[in-house]
Protein backbone atom coordinates (compact mmCIF):
# COMPACT_ATOMS: atom_id res chain seq x y z
CA UNK A 1 0.00 0.00 0.00
CA UNK A 2 1.12 3.11 -0.93
CA UNK A 3 2.08 5.68 2.00
CA UNK A 4 -0.44 8.21 3.44
CA UNK A 5 0.79 11.83 2.45
CA UNK A 6 -0.11 13.77 5.44
CA UNK A 7 -0.22 17.46 6.39
CA UNK A 8 -0.04 18.87 10.03
CA UNK A 9 -1.72 21.91 10.58
CA UNK A 10 -0.72 23.57 14.07
CA UNK A 11 2.91 23.05 15.56
CA UNK A 12 2.14 23.61 19.33
CA UNK A 13 2.17 20.69 22.00
CA UNK A 14 -0.56 18.97 20.39
CA UNK A 15 0.73 18.93 17.11
CA UNK A 16 4.05 18.01 18.19
CA UNK A 17 3.06 15.14 19.38
CA UNK A 18 0.64 14.01 16.20
CA UNK A 19 3.62 14.73 14.16
CA UNK A 20 6.26 12.93 16.10
CA UNK A 21 3.31 10.09 15.85
CA UNK A 22 3.49 10.09 12.24
CA UNK A 23 7.09 10.24 11.58
CA UNK A 24 7.86 6.97 13.56
CA UNK A 25 4.58 5.46 11.35
CA UNK A 26 5.90 4.27 7.94
CA UNK A 27 2.56 4.54 6.73
CA UNK A 28 2.38 8.40 6.63
CA UNK A 29 4.71 10.58 5.09
CA UNK A 30 4.69 14.13 6.11
CA UNK A 31 4.42 16.29 3.57
CA UNK A 32 4.04 19.50 5.28
CA UNK A 33 4.19 21.58 8.63
CA UNK A 34 1.63 24.72 8.94
CA UNK A 35 1.58 26.96 11.76
CA UNK A 36 1.31 30.30 12.17
CA UNK A 37 4.43 31.19 13.58
CA UNK A 38 7.75 30.29 11.94
CA UNK A 39 9.72 29.25 15.22
CA UNK A 40 7.51 26.80 16.18
CA UNK A 41 7.28 24.93 11.96
CA UNK A 42 11.06 25.50 11.50
CA UNK A 43 12.03 23.86 14.88
CA UNK A 44 9.55 21.31 14.50
CA UNK A 45 11.27 20.47 10.86
CA UNK A 46 14.58 20.55 12.10
CA UNK A 47 13.63 17.71 14.63
CA UNK A 48 12.07 15.63 11.65
CA UNK A 49 14.84 15.96 9.44
CA UNK A 50 13.81 18.66 7.20
CA UNK A 51 10.28 19.04 6.01
CA UNK A 52 8.12 21.57 4.06
CA UNK A 53 6.58 24.49 6.01
CA UNK A 54 4.22 26.62 5.25
CA UNK A 55 2.59 29.76 7.02
CA UNK A 56 -0.95 29.42 5.53
CA UNK A 57 -3.11 26.45 5.25
CA UNK A 58 -4.87 26.69 1.99
CA UNK A 59 -1.96 27.17 0.23
CA UNK A 60 -0.56 23.64 1.84
CA UNK A 61 -3.78 21.63 1.45
CA UNK A 62 -3.49 22.98 -2.40
CA UNK A 63 0.18 22.23 -2.65
CA UNK A 64 0.74 18.90 -0.74
CA UNK A 65 -2.19 17.49 -2.23
CA UNK A 66 -2.57 15.19 1.11
CA UNK A 67 -4.66 12.08 2.41
CA UNK A 68 -4.37 12.80 5.90
CA UNK A 69 -4.60 16.35 6.99
CA UNK A 70 -4.23 16.54 10.82
CA UNK A 71 -5.84 19.76 12.96
CA UNK A 72 -3.87 20.40 15.72
CA UNK A 73 -4.70 24.27 15.54
CA UNK A 74 -6.76 26.89 18.57
CA UNK A 75 -10.71 25.53 18.01
CA UNK A 76 -11.97 28.05 16.45
CA UNK A 77 -9.99 27.37 13.11
CA UNK A 78 -11.55 23.47 13.50
CA UNK A 79 -14.51 23.34 11.44
CA UNK A 80 -13.27 25.83 8.69
CA UNK A 81 -9.97 23.23 8.14
CA UNK A 82 -11.65 20.00 8.88
CA UNK A 83 -14.21 21.53 6.02
CA UNK A 84 -11.51 22.53 3.32
CA UNK A 85 -9.74 19.21 4.17
CA UNK A 86 -12.90 16.49 3.47
CA UNK A 87 -13.66 18.67 0.56
CA UNK A 88 -10.09 18.29 -0.85
CA UNK A 89 -10.81 13.95 -0.40
CA UNK A 90 -8.63 14.09 2.94
CA UNK A 91 -8.83 11.72 5.81
CA UNK A 92 -9.15 14.24 8.82
CA UNK A 93 -7.80 13.41 12.49
CA UNK A 94 -8.64 16.73 14.36
CA UNK A 95 -8.10 17.46 18.10
CA UNK A 96 -11.08 18.42 19.85
CA UNK A 97 -13.71 20.22 19.80
CA UNK A 98 -14.86 19.22 16.27
CA UNK A 99 -16.74 22.92 16.49
CA UNK A 100 -17.80 25.22 18.10
CA UNK A 101 -21.59 24.79 17.62
CA UNK A 102 -22.93 21.08 17.05
CA UNK A 103 -25.00 21.90 13.92
CA UNK A 104 -21.43 22.72 12.27
CA UNK A 105 -19.96 19.65 13.46
CA UNK A 106 -23.05 17.97 12.72
CA UNK A 107 -22.79 18.91 9.28
CA UNK A 108 -19.07 17.83 9.00
CA UNK A 109 -19.95 14.42 10.29
CA UNK A 110 -22.35 14.35 7.80
CA UNK A 111 -19.66 15.34 5.33
CA UNK A 112 -17.15 13.13 5.69
CA UNK A 113 -19.92 9.94 5.64
CA UNK A 114 -21.07 11.51 2.64
CA UNK A 115 -17.28 11.93 0.64
CA UNK A 116 -16.77 8.13 2.98
CA UNK A 117 -13.68 9.81 4.31
CA UNK A 118 -12.54 8.42 7.78
CA UNK A 119 -12.51 11.41 10.52
CA UNK A 120 -11.47 11.02 14.21
CA UNK A 121 -11.73 13.19 17.06
CA UNK A 122 -8.57 13.64 19.43
CA UNK A 123 -10.33 12.10 22.48
CA UNK A 124 -7.10 11.00 23.61
CA UNK A 125 -8.62 8.76 26.88
CA UNK A 126 -10.39 6.70 24.63
CA UNK A 127 -7.26 4.93 23.73
CA UNK A 128 -5.47 5.03 27.12
CA UNK A 129 -5.52 1.78 28.69
CA UNK A 130 -5.97 2.98 32.03
CA UNK A 131 -9.21 5.13 31.45
CA UNK A 132 -10.43 2.16 29.63
CA UNK A 133 -10.49 0.04 32.55
CA UNK A 134 -11.50 3.13 34.63
CA UNK A 135 -14.31 2.47 32.21
CA UNK A 136 -15.04 -1.25 31.83
CA UNK A 137 -15.09 -1.14 35.46
CA UNK A 138 -17.33 1.51 35.96
CA UNK A 139 -20.09 -0.18 33.48
CA UNK A 140 -19.82 -2.79 36.63
CA UNK A 141 -20.95 -0.70 39.78
CA UNK A 142 -24.87 -0.75 38.18
CA UNK A 143 -27.11 1.96 37.63
CA UNK A 144 -27.56 4.73 38.25
CA UNK A 145 -24.09 6.14 38.28
CA UNK A 146 -22.67 9.66 40.30
CA UNK A 147 -19.57 10.23 38.27
CA UNK A 148 -17.42 13.29 39.63
CA UNK A 149 -14.45 14.67 37.52
CA UNK A 150 -12.16 18.01 37.23
CA UNK A 151 -9.22 19.02 35.78
CA UNK A 152 -8.09 22.71 37.16
CA UNK A 153 -4.82 24.23 35.83
CA UNK A 154 -2.73 26.80 37.67
CA UNK A 155 -1.34 28.01 34.70
CA UNK A 156 1.42 31.14 34.32
CA UNK A 157 3.66 32.29 31.79
CA UNK A 158 3.22 30.37 28.38
CA UNK A 159 0.73 28.15 29.46
CA UNK A 160 -1.46 31.08 30.71
CA UNK A 161 -1.05 33.57 27.39
CA UNK A 162 -2.35 29.34 25.51
CA UNK A 163 -5.06 29.94 28.04
CA UNK A 164 -6.22 33.00 27.19
CA UNK A 165 -5.89 32.65 23.81
CA UNK A 166 -7.94 29.72 23.76
CA UNK A 167 -11.00 31.52 26.29
CA UNK A 168 -11.40 33.74 22.69
CA UNK A 169 -13.25 31.32 21.48
CA UNK A 170 -14.03 28.85 24.66
CA UNK A 171 -14.30 28.17 28.32
CA UNK A 172 -12.47 26.22 30.28
CA UNK A 173 -15.82 23.51 31.00
CA UNK A 174 -15.87 23.49 27.07
CA UNK A 175 -12.58 23.10 26.00
CA UNK A 176 -11.21 20.50 28.45
CA UNK A 177 -15.01 18.96 29.33
CA UNK A 178 -15.41 17.22 25.83
CA UNK A 179 -12.96 14.64 27.20
CA UNK A 180 -14.77 13.95 30.39
CA UNK A 181 -18.07 14.08 29.30
CA UNK A 182 -17.24 11.27 26.71
CA UNK A 183 -16.27 9.44 29.30
CA UNK A 184 -19.03 9.78 30.85
CA UNK A 185 -21.01 8.87 27.98
CA UNK A 186 -19.19 5.80 27.40
CA UNK A 187 -19.91 4.58 30.95
CA UNK A 188 -23.20 5.09 31.49
CA UNK A 189 -23.70 4.18 27.69
CA UNK A 190 -27.16 6.41 28.10
CA UNK A 191 -28.18 9.84 26.03
CA UNK A 192 -27.62 13.18 28.53
CA UNK A 193 -31.58 14.55 28.50
CA UNK A 194 -30.05 18.25 31.34
CA UNK A 195 -27.18 20.43 31.86
CA UNK A 196 -27.30 23.06 34.74
CA UNK A 197 -23.94 24.66 34.94
CA UNK A 198 -22.53 28.27 36.64
CA UNK A 199 -19.22 29.84 35.73
CA UNK A 200 -17.52 33.20 37.07
CA UNK A 201 -14.81 35.30 35.73
CA UNK A 202 -11.65 35.54 38.16
CA UNK A 203 -9.27 37.67 36.06
CA UNK A 204 -8.97 41.26 34.42
CA UNK A 205 -7.09 39.93 31.59
CA UNK A 206 -9.96 37.97 29.83
CA UNK A 207 -13.02 39.29 28.15
CA UNK A 208 -15.95 40.17 30.45
CA UNK A 209 -18.28 37.73 28.46
CA UNK A 210 -16.10 35.02 29.45
CA UNK A 211 -15.52 33.08 32.17
CA UNK A 212 -12.14 30.87 33.63
CA UNK A 213 -13.96 28.83 35.98
CA UNK A 214 -16.94 26.39 35.35
CA UNK A 215 -18.53 23.50 36.62
CA UNK A 216 -21.36 21.40 35.03
CA UNK A 217 -24.21 19.05 35.92
CA UNK A 218 -25.41 16.92 33.24
CA UNK A 219 -28.47 13.66 33.64
CA UNK A 220 -28.57 10.92 32.13
CA UNK A 221 -31.98 9.42 30.50
CA UNK A 222 -31.11 5.88 32.86
CA UNK A 223 -30.81 8.49 35.94
CA UNK A 224 -27.39 8.45 36.45
CA UNK A 225 -25.98 11.96 36.87
CA UNK A 226 -22.30 13.78 36.03
CA UNK A 227 -20.36 16.54 37.70
CA UNK A 228 -17.52 18.19 35.87
CA UNK A 229 -15.30 21.62 37.49
CA UNK A 230 -12.15 23.02 35.26
CA UNK A 231 -10.62 26.31 35.93
CA UNK A 232 -7.81 28.24 34.75
CA UNK A 233 -5.31 30.75 35.46
CA UNK A 234 -2.44 31.71 37.84
CA UNK A 235 -5.33 31.84 41.10
CA UNK A 236 -6.15 28.43 40.82
CA UNK A 237 -5.88 26.50 44.06
CA UNK A 238 -3.79 23.13 43.48
CA UNK A 239 -5.87 21.38 46.12
CA UNK A 240 -7.94 18.89 44.40
CA UNK A 241 -7.30 19.27 41.52
CA UNK A 242 -7.83 16.06 39.48
CA UNK A 243 -10.69 13.96 40.94
CA UNK A 244 -11.96 11.36 38.81
CA UNK A 245 -14.83 9.30 40.87
CA UNK A 246 -17.58 6.99 40.03
CA UNK A 247 -20.32 5.28 42.43
CA UNK A 248 -22.95 2.89 41.32
CA UNK A 249 -25.55 0.38 43.69
CA UNK A 250 -22.62 -2.15 43.84
CA UNK A 251 -19.72 0.20 44.32
CA UNK A 252 -17.16 2.89 43.36
CA UNK A 253 -14.61 3.04 41.34
CA UNK A 254 -12.00 5.92 41.57
CA UNK A 255 -8.35 7.11 39.83
CA UNK A 256 -5.84 6.98 42.72
CA UNK A 257 -3.97 10.62 42.03
CA UNK A 258 0.13 10.53 42.67
CA UNK A 259 2.06 13.92 43.24
CA UNK A 260 2.07 15.25 39.69
CA UNK A 261 4.20 18.92 40.16
CA UNK A 262 2.41 21.61 38.63
CA UNK A 263 -0.97 20.76 37.18
CA UNK A 264 -0.56 22.71 34.07
CA UNK A 265 2.42 19.76 32.98
CA UNK A 266 0.23 18.08 29.94
CA UNK A 267 1.78 15.17 31.36
CA UNK A 268 -0.65 14.68 34.13
CA UNK A 269 -3.23 15.42 32.64
CA UNK A 270 -3.63 11.30 31.93
CA UNK A 271 -1.40 9.72 34.25
CA UNK A 272 -2.77 7.63 37.12
CA UNK A 273 -1.11 5.68 39.95
CA UNK A 274 -3.75 2.84 40.53
CA UNK A 275 -7.12 2.22 39.97
CA UNK A 276 -9.16 1.79 43.64
CA UNK A 277 -12.22 -0.08 43.29
CA UNK A 278 -14.77 -0.45 45.97
CA UNK A 279 -17.25 -3.05 46.98
CA UNK A 280 -20.79 -2.36 48.87
CA UNK A 281 -22.03 -5.22 49.87
CA UNK A 282 -22.18 -6.14 53.26
CA UNK A 283 -22.79 -9.27 55.43
CA UNK A 284 -25.69 -10.19 58.20
CA UNK A 285 -23.34 -8.04 60.77
CA UNK A 286 -23.69 -4.85 58.47
CA UNK A 287 -19.31 -5.48 57.79
CA UNK A 288 -17.70 -5.09 54.33
CA UNK A 289 -17.70 -8.61 52.67
CA UNK A 290 -14.92 -8.06 50.10
CA UNK A 291 -11.84 -5.42 51.13
CA UNK A 292 -11.53 -2.37 48.44
CA UNK A 293 -9.03 -4.04 45.35
CA UNK A 294 -6.06 -1.59 44.46
CA UNK A 295 -5.32 -2.32 40.55
CA UNK A 296 -2.14 -0.71 39.92
CA UNK A 297 -1.60 0.85 36.63
CA UNK A 298 2.43 1.32 35.73
CA UNK A 299 3.89 1.57 32.46
CA UNK A 300 1.76 4.19 31.25
CA UNK A 301 2.03 5.78 27.82
CA UNK A 302 3.33 8.74 27.74
CA UNK A 303 1.63 11.92 25.97
CA UNK A 304 3.97 11.03 23.01
CA UNK A 305 2.74 7.59 23.56
CA UNK A 306 -1.44 8.45 23.41
CA UNK A 307 -0.53 10.03 20.57
CA UNK A 308 0.93 7.70 18.77
CA UNK A 309 -2.20 5.54 19.63
CA UNK A 310 -4.65 7.81 18.37
CA UNK A 311 -2.90 7.82 15.09
CA UNK A 312 -2.34 4.15 15.20
CA UNK A 313 -6.62 4.03 15.22
CA UNK A 314 -6.79 6.53 12.33
CA UNK A 315 -4.50 4.29 10.30
CA UNK A 316 -6.52 1.24 11.18
CA UNK A 317 -9.38 2.62 10.35
CA UNK A 318 -8.51 4.01 6.69
CA UNK A 319 -6.20 0.81 6.02
CA UNK A 320 -9.01 -1.92 7.16
CA UNK A 321 -12.05 0.78 6.49
CA UNK A 322 -13.74 0.64 9.89
CA UNK A 323 -16.93 2.55 10.21
CA UNK A 324 -16.08 5.30 13.00
CA UNK A 325 -19.85 6.70 12.90
CA UNK A 326 -19.91 5.95 16.03
CA UNK A 327 -17.26 7.66 17.31
CA UNK A 328 -18.24 10.47 15.87
CA UNK A 329 -21.63 11.19 17.55
CA UNK A 330 -19.99 10.54 20.43
CA UNK A 331 -17.89 13.51 19.66
CA UNK A 332 -21.09 15.38 18.89
CA UNK A 333 -22.78 14.51 22.12
CA UNK A 334 -20.19 15.68 24.17
CA UNK A 335 -19.82 18.64 22.64
CA UNK A 336 -23.89 19.10 22.85
CA UNK A 337 -23.61 18.84 26.27
CA UNK A 338 -20.47 21.38 27.41
CA UNK A 339 -22.21 23.89 25.12
CA UNK A 340 -25.76 23.41 26.93
CA UNK A 341 -23.48 23.95 29.95
CA UNK A 342 -22.02 27.34 28.37
CA UNK A 343 -25.45 28.21 27.36
CA UNK A 344 -26.49 27.51 31.43
CA UNK A 345 -23.54 29.60 32.81
CA UNK A 346 -25.08 32.49 30.47
CA UNK A 347 -28.67 32.38 31.56
CA UNK A 348 -28.66 30.81 34.57
CA UNK A 349 -31.17 28.47 33.33
CA UNK A 350 -31.25 24.71 32.75
CA UNK A 351 -30.68 23.51 29.57
CA UNK A 352 -32.91 20.34 28.16
CA UNK A 353 -31.33 18.36 25.65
Amino acid sequence: MKTLKTLVVGCGNMGVSHARAYHQLPDFDIVGLVSRKPESRERLSKELGGLATFADFSTALETTKPDVVSINTYPDTHAQYVRKSLEAGAHVFVEKPLALTVEEAQELVALAIERNLKMVVGYILRVHPSWTKFVEMARGLGKPLVMRMNLNQQSSGDKWYTHKQLMHSMSPIVDCGVHYVDIMCLMTQSYPISVSAIGVNLSEEIGSSMYNYGQLQVRFKDGSVGWYEAGWGPMMSETAVFIKDVIGPKGSVSIVDQAKGASQDIEGHTKTNSLNLHHSELNEQGEFVKKDEVVPTADEPDHDGLCLLEQEYLLKAIREDIDVSAHLQDAVNSLKIVLAADESVKTGKTVFL
